[in-house]
């Protein structure tokens, strides 16, 4: 099975759920906080690949709620600053297996890449608490 870099929000649900899934597979993780990486445009950008600039952001950022930050409205460089500026943007999780690099949880996606024991009902991506108020920033990130 593969070894996992997978970078995280402590205390995210469903970045819970999606190390579940992966452990669950026999991969092995090595977890690392999302938050407090110190990122650079060189090791952030190769996790985004092709995907459209939209596709970087996490949606359920208060951030991009409130509409403070409109992702659809970037451009490559505007995006990775405010990335880089504020981590909670990010789209999660962010993982690394061998060179190859992903962001988010396509659970079909994941599945074709690495294998995954059990395919997830429902969505396994976007925040199981989407219609609450956002999750505290954990202590110290």
């Amino acid at each position: 099975m593969a070894e996992v870099v997978f970078y995280e929000k402590p205390g995210c649900v469903g970045n819970a759920r999606q190390k579940k899934l992966l452990e669950e597979a026999g991969h092995r993780l090595i977890v690392r906080d999302l938050l407090s990486t110190v990122w650079t445009d060189q090791t952030l950008r190769p996790f985004f690949g092709e995907r459209p600039v939209a596709e970087w952001f996490n949606r359920s950022a208060p951030a991009v709620k409130s509409g403070a930050v409109n992702p659809d409205a970037l451009g490559e460089d505007e995006a990775l600053a405010l990335l880089l500026a504020d981590p909670l943007l990010i789209r999660r999780p962010l993982m690394r297996v061998g060179d190859r690099r992903a962001c988010g949880f396509d659970a079909d996606a994941v599945d074709a890449w690495i294998g995954l024991a059990r395919k997830p009902g429902g969505n396994i991506e976007g925040c199981p608490k989407a219609d609450m108020k956002p999750c505290p920033v954990p202590v110290g990130g």
